[in-house]
Protein backbone atom coordinates (compact mmCIF):
# COMPACT_ATOMS: atom_id res chain seq x y z
CA UNK A 1 0.00 0.00 0.00
CA UNK A 2 1.29 3.31 -0.94
CA UNK A 3 2.84 5.42 2.03
CA UNK A 4 0.83 8.46 1.37
CA UNK A 5 -1.91 6.15 1.68
CA UNK A 6 -1.06 4.51 4.75
CA UNK A 7 -0.28 7.88 6.25
CA UNK A 8 -3.55 9.38 5.46
CA UNK A 9 -5.36 6.23 6.79
CA UNK A 10 -3.67 6.49 10.33
CA UNK A 11 -4.50 9.73 10.65
CA UNK A 12 -8.13 9.50 10.70
CA UNK A 13 -7.59 6.29 12.74
CA UNK A 14 -5.01 7.25 15.48
CA UNK A 15 -8.27 8.53 17.35
CA UNK A 16 -11.37 6.38 17.03
CA UNK A 17 -13.50 8.27 19.02
CA UNK A 18 -12.52 11.36 17.35
CA UNK A 19 -13.00 9.85 13.87
CA UNK A 20 -16.34 8.20 14.52
CA UNK A 21 -18.15 11.28 16.11
CA UNK A 22 -21.17 11.88 14.32
CA UNK A 23 -22.03 8.41 13.10
CA UNK A 24 -24.91 6.49 15.02
CA UNK A 25 -24.30 4.02 17.83
CA UNK A 26 -25.58 1.09 16.30
CA UNK A 27 -22.90 1.52 12.93
CA UNK A 28 -20.03 2.00 14.97
CA UNK A 29 -18.73 -1.08 15.20
CA UNK A 30 -19.13 -1.67 11.15
CA UNK A 31 -17.89 0.78 10.27
CA UNK A 32 -14.42 -0.02 12.25
CA UNK A 33 -14.85 -3.16 10.29
CA UNK A 34 -14.63 -1.43 7.40
CA UNK A 35 -11.46 0.38 8.16
CA UNK A 36 -9.88 -2.51 9.10
CA UNK A 37 -10.72 -4.56 6.01
CA UNK A 38 -9.22 -1.45 4.02
CA UNK A 39 -6.10 -1.40 6.22
CA UNK A 40 -6.01 -5.11 5.57
CA UNK A 41 -6.40 -4.36 1.57
CA UNK A 42 -10.04 -5.96 1.47
CA UNK A 43 -11.34 -3.01 -0.57
CA UNK A 44 -14.54 -4.54 -1.67
CA UNK A 45 -15.81 -5.61 1.33
CA UNK A 46 -14.62 -1.87 2.87
CA UNK A 47 -16.19 -0.22 -0.01
CA UNK A 48 -19.44 -2.25 0.55
CA UNK A 49 -19.89 -0.86 3.90
CA UNK A 50 -19.01 2.43 3.49
CA UNK A 51 -21.66 2.58 0.45
CA UNK A 52 -24.06 0.74 2.62
CA UNK A 53 -23.77 3.75 5.29
CA UNK A 54 -24.02 6.07 2.70
CA UNK A 55 -27.27 5.08 2.09
CA UNK A 56 -28.48 4.48 5.32
CA UNK A 57 -28.17 8.56 5.39
CA UNK A 58 -24.31 8.71 7.02
CA UNK A 59 -22.45 11.49 5.65
CA UNK A 60 -19.84 11.29 7.57
CA UNK A 61 -16.27 13.15 6.02
CA UNK A 62 -14.64 9.83 7.29
CA UNK A 63 -16.52 7.85 4.96
CA UNK A 64 -16.39 9.94 1.44
CA UNK A 65 -12.25 9.64 2.82
CA UNK A 66 -12.00 5.95 2.43
CA UNK A 67 -14.18 5.72 -0.32
CA UNK A 68 -11.67 8.04 -1.89
CA UNK A 69 -8.82 5.85 -0.72
CA UNK A 70 -10.33 2.85 -2.40
CA UNK A 71 -10.75 4.72 -5.40
CA UNK A 72 -7.27 5.85 -5.72
CA UNK A 73 -5.87 2.33 -4.93
CA UNK A 74 -8.11 1.79 -7.97
CA UNK A 75 -6.82 3.59 -9.70
CA UNK A 76 -9.64 5.79 -10.18
CA UNK A 77 -8.46 9.21 -9.65
CA UNK A 78 -11.71 11.08 -10.83
CA UNK A 79 -13.51 9.51 -8.31
CA UNK A 80 -11.12 9.93 -5.79
CA UNK A 81 -11.25 13.40 -6.24
CA UNK A 82 -15.21 13.49 -6.15
CA UNK A 83 -14.88 11.72 -2.60
CA UNK A 84 -12.26 14.18 -1.23
CA UNK A 85 -13.87 16.89 -2.01
CA UNK A 86 -17.19 15.66 -0.60
CA UNK A 87 -15.35 14.94 2.62
CA UNK A 88 -13.53 18.33 2.71
CA UNK A 89 -16.80 20.24 2.09
CA UNK A 90 -17.63 18.67 5.70
CA UNK A 91 -14.26 18.80 7.70
CA UNK A 92 -12.37 21.69 5.56
CA UNK A 93 -9.21 21.34 7.77
CA UNK A 94 -8.59 17.74 7.09
CA UNK A 95 -4.68 17.12 6.21
CA UNK A 96 -5.29 13.84 5.13
CA UNK A 97 -8.04 14.00 2.41
CA UNK A 98 -6.40 17.35 0.94
CA UNK A 99 -3.12 15.39 0.54
CA UNK A 100 -4.64 12.84 -1.21
CA UNK A 101 -6.78 14.88 -3.45
CA UNK A 102 -3.93 17.19 -4.57
CA UNK A 103 -2.15 13.56 -5.30
CA UNK A 104 -5.08 12.60 -7.67
CA UNK A 105 -5.25 15.63 -9.06
CA UNK A 106 -1.75 15.52 -9.76
CA UNK A 107 -2.03 11.86 -11.40
CA UNK A 108 -5.23 14.05 -13.44
CA UNK A 109 -2.68 16.34 -14.63
CA UNK A 110 -4.68 19.25 -13.20
CA UNK A 111 -1.25 20.49 -11.72
CA UNK A 112 -2.53 24.13 -10.72
CA UNK A 113 -5.27 23.00 -8.43
CA UNK A 114 -3.10 19.82 -6.93
CA UNK A 115 -0.50 22.66 -6.23
CA UNK A 116 -3.26 24.45 -4.25
CA UNK A 117 -3.89 21.52 -2.76
CA UNK A 118 -1.21 20.14 -1.52
CA UNK A 119 -0.26 24.02 -0.27
CA UNK A 120 -2.64 23.41 1.85
CA UNK A 121 -2.16 20.46 2.75
CA UNK A 122 2.06 21.44 3.88
CA UNK A 123 0.70 24.39 6.13
CA UNK A 124 -1.66 21.58 8.50
CA UNK A 125 1.44 18.98 8.12
CA UNK A 126 4.56 21.13 7.95
CA UNK A 127 6.71 18.42 9.40
CA UNK A 128 5.57 15.25 6.97
CA UNK A 129 8.14 14.02 4.28
CA UNK A 130 4.92 13.00 1.95
CA UNK A 131 3.26 15.89 1.58
CA UNK A 132 6.70 17.71 0.54
CA UNK A 133 7.58 14.40 -1.66
CA UNK A 134 4.12 15.55 -3.47
CA UNK A 135 4.23 19.20 -3.58
CA UNK A 136 7.57 19.07 -5.44
CA UNK A 137 6.57 16.67 -7.71
CA UNK A 138 3.61 19.13 -8.24
CA UNK A 139 5.88 21.84 -8.95
CA UNK A 140 8.38 19.65 -11.28
CA UNK A 141 4.52 18.80 -13.23
CA UNK A 142 4.06 22.34 -13.37
CA UNK A 143 8.01 23.61 -14.58
CA UNK A 144 7.85 25.45 -11.44
CA UNK A 145 11.44 24.39 -10.88
CA UNK A 146 13.06 27.06 -8.35
CA UNK A 147 9.92 25.84 -5.98
CA UNK A 148 10.41 22.21 -6.67
CA UNK A 149 13.86 22.45 -5.20
CA UNK A 150 12.41 24.42 -2.37
CA UNK A 151 10.45 21.51 -1.54
CA UNK A 152 12.80 18.92 -2.03
CA UNK A 153 15.48 20.34 -0.14
CA UNK A 154 12.50 20.28 3.21
CA UNK A 155 12.26 17.25 2.44
CA UNK A 156 16.18 16.80 2.69
CA UNK A 157 15.94 18.18 5.85
CA UNK A 158 13.07 16.16 7.35
CA UNK A 159 14.40 13.00 6.25
CA UNK A 160 18.65 13.31 5.71
CA UNK A 161 19.18 9.26 5.68
CA UNK A 162 16.41 8.46 2.70
CA UNK A 163 18.60 8.66 -0.59
CA UNK A 164 15.27 8.61 -2.53
CA UNK A 165 14.67 12.09 -1.48
CA UNK A 166 18.59 13.29 -1.86
CA UNK A 167 18.26 12.07 -5.93
CA UNK A 168 14.81 13.62 -5.84
CA UNK A 169 16.93 16.84 -5.01
CA UNK A 170 19.72 16.45 -7.15
CA UNK A 171 17.35 15.65 -10.04
CA UNK A 172 15.47 19.01 -9.60
CA UNK A 173 18.19 20.75 -9.21
CA UNK A 174 19.56 19.05 -12.71
CA UNK A 175 16.10 20.26 -14.05
CA UNK A 176 16.64 24.13 -12.26
CA UNK A 177 20.13 23.94 -14.06
CA UNK A 178 18.41 23.12 -17.29
CA UNK A 179 15.97 25.71 -17.49
CA UNK A 180 18.09 28.55 -16.58
CA UNK A 181 20.55 28.09 -19.00
CA UNK A 182 17.78 27.66 -21.38
CA UNK A 183 16.22 30.97 -20.07
CA UNK A 184 19.73 32.89 -20.60
CA UNK A 185 20.17 31.71 -23.77
CA UNK A 186 16.33 33.23 -24.48
CA UNK A 187 17.39 36.24 -23.18
CA UNK A 188 21.51 36.58 -24.66
CA UNK A 189 22.65 34.23 -26.57
CA UNK A 190 26.14 35.27 -26.44
CA UNK A 191 25.95 35.73 -22.26
CA UNK A 192 29.30 34.84 -20.62
CA UNK A 193 27.46 32.83 -18.19
CA UNK A 194 26.24 30.61 -21.18
CA UNK A 195 29.75 30.05 -22.10
CA UNK A 196 30.95 29.66 -18.67
CA UNK A 197 27.73 27.08 -18.12
CA UNK A 198 28.99 24.89 -21.04
CA UNK A 199 32.61 24.73 -19.51
CA UNK A 200 31.13 23.49 -16.24
CA UNK A 201 29.29 20.48 -17.87
CA UNK A 202 31.77 19.29 -20.28
CA UNK A 203 34.50 19.66 -17.50
CA UNK A 204 31.86 17.34 -15.77
CA UNK A 205 32.30 15.13 -18.74
CA UNK A 206 35.95 14.95 -18.76
CA UNK A 207 35.77 17.18 -22.06
CA UNK A 208 38.39 19.22 -21.26
CA UNK A 209 39.56 20.23 -24.86
CA UNK A 210 35.57 21.87 -25.19
CA UNK A 211 35.45 22.65 -21.83
CA UNK A 212 38.45 24.87 -22.37
CA UNK A 213 36.62 26.29 -24.96
CA UNK A 214 34.08 27.41 -23.61
CA UNK A 215 35.86 28.84 -21.02
CA UNK A 216 37.94 30.82 -23.45
CA UNK A 217 34.86 32.20 -25.11
CA UNK A 218 33.74 33.49 -21.34
CA UNK A 219 37.19 35.12 -20.78
CA UNK A 220 36.40 36.30 -24.11
CA UNK A 221 32.77 38.04 -23.24
CA UNK A 222 34.51 39.18 -20.21
CA UNK A 223 38.29 38.92 -19.03
CA UNK A 224 37.12 40.25 -16.22
CA UNK A 225 34.86 37.61 -14.59
CA UNK A 226 35.73 35.84 -11.89
CA UNK A 227 36.15 31.95 -11.96
CA UNK A 228 37.26 31.28 -15.09
CA UNK A 229 40.56 31.85 -15.47
CA UNK A 230 40.39 29.50 -11.84
CA UNK A 231 38.23 27.04 -13.79
CA UNK A 232 40.89 26.82 -16.57
CA UNK A 233 43.92 26.51 -14.45
CA UNK A 234 41.93 23.29 -12.67
CA UNK A 235 41.85 21.52 -15.75
CA UNK A 236 45.16 22.82 -17.29
CA UNK A 237 46.71 21.40 -13.98
CA UNK A 238 44.47 18.13 -14.85
CA UNK A 239 45.87 17.63 -18.19
CA UNK A 240 49.39 18.40 -17.33
CA UNK A 241 49.67 21.73 -18.69
CA UNK A 242 51.96 22.91 -16.18
CA UNK A 243 52.60 26.39 -17.57
CA UNK A 244 49.39 27.34 -18.88
CA UNK A 245 48.04 25.93 -15.21
CA UNK A 246 50.25 28.78 -13.40
CA UNK A 247 49.13 31.47 -16.06
CA UNK A 248 45.72 31.32 -15.62
CA UNK A 249 45.61 30.76 -12.08
CA UNK A 250 47.72 34.41 -11.48
CA UNK A 251 45.00 35.46 -13.86
CA UNK A 252 42.64 34.78 -11.58
CA UNK A 253 44.46 36.26 -8.20
CA UNK A 254 45.29 39.72 -10.37
CA UNK A 255 41.19 39.69 -10.55
CA UNK A 256 40.44 38.47 -6.93
CA UNK A 257 43.89 38.46 -4.47
CA UNK A 258 42.80 37.31 -1.82
CA UNK A 259 40.76 33.92 -3.07
CA UNK A 260 41.90 30.96 -1.26
CA UNK A 261 40.44 28.74 -3.93
CA UNK A 262 42.91 30.25 -6.24
CA UNK A 263 45.72 30.43 -3.76
CA UNK A 264 45.45 26.78 -3.28
CA UNK A 265 45.32 25.65 -6.83
CA UNK A 266 48.64 27.84 -7.48
CA UNK A 267 50.26 26.08 -4.57
CA UNK A 268 49.00 22.54 -5.81
CA UNK A 269 50.31 23.69 -9.25
CA UNK A 270 53.72 25.07 -8.36
CA UNK A 271 53.95 21.39 -6.12
CA UNK A 272 53.24 19.42 -9.58
CA UNK A 273 55.90 21.54 -11.51
CA UNK A 274 58.66 20.78 -9.01
CA UNK A 275 57.57 17.28 -9.04
CA UNK A 276 57.82 17.23 -12.66
CA UNK A 277 61.27 18.78 -12.81
CA UNK A 278 64.30 16.80 -13.54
Amino acid sequence: MPRAIILCILLWTVSGVVAQEGIPPKFEARIAEAVQELKAGNLDSAEKIFSDALRSGIKHPMIYHNLGIIAVMRGNHSEAVTRFRQSLALQPEDASSRLLLGSSLLALRKNAEAVKELKRAATRLPQEPQVHLELGRAYEASENWVAAVQEFQTLVQLAPQDPEYSYQLCNAWTKLSDWSFRRIFALNPNSERLAQGLGLEYAAQGKYDLALAAYREAARFDPKMPEIHLAMAMILLETKKLNEALSEVELELKLLPESKAALAAKQKIEAAKADSSP
